[in-house]
């Protein structure tokens, strides 16, 4: 897609769209090897050089990010470490603005993806779509048979819903562990879930949403992932 030379710098975080008119004529980008001092020139953002190097993530960034315990998903600095305090500065600076697709709680770790391409934000939270998530969830109380029956029966509670849970899938580890694969983003749900069936969440961990694995990603990295279909 044909953008503006300004719009581009801006988009990927360069600078603002007034700045990048100056950039621009101060011949600091280049198209295809030919520097451009036109701010309205139109050109593919992949074929942009700005100081002879390519643009970072120039048709939109969609990562996938080992959340550390401590961070919150929220762009405030008022409620805490950011998860957006770990990545490139120059990610905040974005527009549209890098967000995360749904969020875990401060204390929960695992996997998050980030984009700025927000149509995908409503691909993967639409309910119509129904993306599978899985949780590794420890327990203080030992699991049985029972929760697994209850939880896959569409029929369980959460307090102060209106409406039961959409059937969940448990697989228990071992007395204290499971996983535990929802499709549904409730506020807090996977601690809501188990408090209901009188049993409390100790350790939370996300390792896989919808067709993305963590695998052995560090705690606090991202690596560049592709959309596929849902």
């Amino acid at each position: 897609m044909l953008k503006r030379l300004d719009q581009v710098l801006a988009n990927c975080g360069y600078s603002t769209r007034n700045e990048a008119k100056k950039l621009i004529k101060k011949g600091l980008v280049k198209v295809d090897g030919s520097v451009i001092k036109d701010p309205s020139f139109k050109a593919e953002p992949s074929r942009v050089l700005f100081e002879d190097e390519p643009l970072d993530h120039p048709d939109g960034l969609f990562v996938m990010f080992n959340k550390p315990a401590g961070y919150v998903c929220s762009h405030e600095s008022s409620e805490g470490p950011r998860i957006y305090d770990l990545l490139p500065e120059i990610w905040l600076f974005r527009n549209p603005i890098v967000s995360s697709i749904g969020r875990l709680d401060k204390d929960t770790t695992g996997l998050i993806l980030l984009t700025d391409i927000t149509h995908l934000i409503h691909d993967f939270t639409s309910p119509k779509k129904s993306v599978p998530k899985t949780y590794r969830v420890k327990v203080e109380n030992p699991l049985d048979q029972e929760i697994v029956k209850i939880f896959a029966s569409g029929t369980l509670m959460l307090q102060g819903e209106e409406t039961p849970c959409l059937p969940a899938q448990l697989q228990i580890l071992d007395d204290l562990r499971a996983d535990l694969i929802i499709t549904e983003g409730r506020y807090h749900q996977v601690k809501r879930m188990f408090e209901a069936v009188s049993n409390k969440v100790t350790e939370l961990h996300r390792w896989r949403f919808g067709q993305y694995t963590l695998g052995d990603l560090p705690e606090g990295e991202w690596v560049d992932i592709e959309a596929g279909q849902l």
